[in-house]
């Protein structure tokens, strides 16, 4: 699936592949909820690194947060002109793959992760 966005003032513009049947998730760490104000979370994207094509690379910024270590390896992007939050990156992300004798489901089943873990007591 492709997937485009853009920040709100529109100088950067960007499209990205995804193979994951819900690209789209919130993020409610508190870091997020800091910087990207609004709702009080970020849509994160999930997608592929790799076929990143973005417009206007000269706007962006980057924010690497501080925590009790020092500073996040977490690459938040974000527009110079009018401060939209556009992606995070972390380098040391793996990327997922499928190989051949991984499990696929052609649907997805009627347990979620969440409750999998709750039935067989792995919630601590």
């Amino acid at each position: 699936m492709l997937l485009k966005g853009s920040c709100h003032c529109q100088p950067v513009k960007f499209q990205v592949e995804s193979k994951h049947p819900y690209p789209f998730n919130c993020c409610y760490c508190s870091i997020c909820r800091k910087t990207a104000g609004g709702g009080g979370y970020v849509i994160n994207l999930s997608a592929d690194a790799e076929s990143l094509i973005i417009e206007g690379k000269e706007y962006i910024g980057i924010y690497n947060a501080k925590t009790d270590g020092g500073f996040s390896p977490m690459e938040r992007n974000f527009c110079r002109n009018c401060a939209s939050a556009l992606w995070v990156y972390d380098p040391s992300w793996v990327e997922a793959d499928v190989r051949a004798n991984d499990k696929c489901f052609s649907e997805y089943p009627e347990e979620s992760i969440a409750q999998w873990h709750e039935r067989l007591n792995l919630i601590m």
